[in-house]
């Protein structure tokens, strides 16, 4: 299994599908969680997806009806899903977690393009090795061996005059046997000292099954930093394991896990005492165009460095690993063109200066089968990052109380597409208000029917988009929201409300 979410952007996903944003009135059936509210593939939200409309709470509510304990809702005829179809909407404060959005089409199934980056699937982790991994290794050596046999007798025979019984005379290349040393700007710099702090995780479930991920030390404690989904199958007695580029293995244990967020925290069992924690950037200071460094295992090809830029900040992403039990994860990702596997999850984006921006959770792929399909395509330039910002404050909490804690707004907002901001809806699950009494919402003015259009100065777009940005705080921030009401836009503050734990 590999701990790559492979993410979509807002296009549709095979396995992940887009947020719908424009929404009728929503109904108490189409309600989503609340605006409060690992890698897979990440299409972008197209221009009406097919797929029954759902709504996601502005992260707080789940669908009507008979809602799971996470709020899925019905499922979406003839849609690949997350795990459940189109959810409904739940109330902020009773909100579960945000169900999956609705399925949205792989780009090989004519997906639609757009900005967004949501409905991906989470970059599955690599599948462990089978007896095709001897194949693969011995290509390789083989390779090499060749590679070797053709260079290393670099020389050549002069004959002299015409006659070919007589000696020769060889001229060697000279060689230089001197170190070569990089700048530490140089991505080799980066790569030489980033390394020795990134791990590779293997997970496994008490059945077996599993897959291999990445994380990267975050103190010296012995905490390691990952994705989700990279270690959800070891998270129930299950069983799992960090290697080191120089080949040690420790066991670990699972410290605390954010579906929502999709980041968690592992601890080395007698972790070594010369850990060395990488350095945290600022990825609020990320820029377009910013150079990265990609670290990580694509399909368990362990310590591989990739490199790219930045190509798009706040990139609205929803992903999933598809199964029916499956949540999805929402977040404001940073985009990159770095090439990022199944296996690349969890492992550090880091900048030209070997600080991490970012933590790889997702990719956009062309493949329609999706983390739950036949098959799973490589990287086609789209990979997801979750901000370390974000990142940092969830790996503070999980390690400090083992439970994620999430800024919530108190009403549920439609998934639907096309409604060009994120719609509070008319109910919430179950027939409850959409509006929770006396939370942030309430008390900021808002009401069933109102379209928010902006967080601060970030345009939303969709439920998703919201619920990402509101994700980006922390209970009892302050936001400015911007939001229409009968054909006149209007402005309010709202102090985000808490929610604790995932369910």
């Amino acid at each position: 299994m590999s701990t790559e979410n492979e993410g979509t952007a807002v296009p549709p996903a095979p396995s992940a599908p887009p947020v719908p944003v424009e929404t009728p009135a929503a109904s108490a059936q189409n309600a989503a969680p609340e605006g409060g509210a690992p890698t897979a593939q990440i299409p972008s939200v197209p221009p009406g997806a097919p797929g029954a409309p759902g709504q996601a709470p502005a992260y707080a509510s789940t669908g009507t009806g008979t809602p799971d304990p996470y709020g899925h809702g019905a499922g979406t005829p003839g849609a690949q899903g997350y795990g459940s179809g189109a959810p409904g909407g739940v109330p902020a404060s009773e909100a579960g977690w945000p169900p999956p959005p609705p399925a949205t089409p792989s780009y090989a199934d004519g997906g639609g393009s757009g900005a967004g980056g949501w409905g991906s699937t989470y970059g599955q982790p690599a599948p462990k090795p089978k007896n095709g991994r001897g194949g693969l290794v011995a290509a390789i050596l083989v390779a090499a061996l060749v590679a070797g046999g053709v260079g290393g007798g670099i020389g050549y025979s002069l004959a002299k005059g015409n006659d070919s019984s007589t000696g020769s005379t060889t001229v060697s290349a000279p060689s230089n046997s001197g170190d070569v040393k990089r700048a530490s700007g140089t991505v080799a710099g980066v790569a030489a000292r980033a390394l020795p702090s990134t791990v590779t995780i293997e997970a496994e479930s008490t059945n077996g099954e599993g897959g291999t991920g990445t994380g990267f030390v975050f103190d010296k404690q012995g905490h390691i930093l990952t994705n989700n989904h990279v270690v959800a199958d070891a998270v129930d007695g299950g069983k799992l394991t960090a290697t080191f580029p120089d080949g040690k293995k420790y066991d670990a244990e699972v410290v605390g896990h954010a579906q929502g967020y999709d980041v968690a925290v592992i601890k080395l069992k007698n972790a070594p005492s010369d850990l060395q924690p990488l350095a945290l950037g600022n990825s609020d200071k990320v820029a377009v165009g910013d150079s990265t460094i990609a670290i990580g295992a694509p399909f368990g090809l362990s310590n591989t460095v990739t490199t790219g830029i930045i190509s798009a900040k706040n990139r609205p992403v929803a992903s999933s690993d598809g199964s029916a039990s499956s949540k999805a994860s929402y977040m404001s990702a940073l985009q990159t063109d770095a090439s990022i596997n199944p296996g690349n999850s969890g492992g550090p984006l880091l900048d030209a200066q070997g600080s991490v921006i970012g933590i790889n959770s997702a990719i956009q792929s062309t493949s329609g089968g999706g983390l739950g399909g036949s098959s799973q395509s490589g990287s086609i330039g789209l990979g997801f990052a979750i901000p370390i910002n974000q990142a940092k404050h969830v790996a503070q909490q999980l390690i400090k109380t083992g439970k994620p804690v999430y800024p919530v707004i108190g009403a549920s907002v439609s998934l639907e597409e096309g409604t060009s901001g994120a719609k509070i809806t008319e109910q919430g699950a179950s027939g409850s208000a959409a509006v929770t009494s006396g939370g942030p919402a309430d008390k900021a003015g808002l009401r069933p029917g109102d379209v928010i259009t902006k967080l601060d100065d970030q345009v939303i777009d969709s439920g998703p988009t919201l619920i990402g940005e509101i994700w980006t705080h922390q209970p009892g921030d302050t936001v400015k929201l911007t939001y229409t009401r009968d054909g006149k836009t209007r402005t309010t503050e709202v102090t985000l409300g808490q929610r604790d734990g995932d369910s």
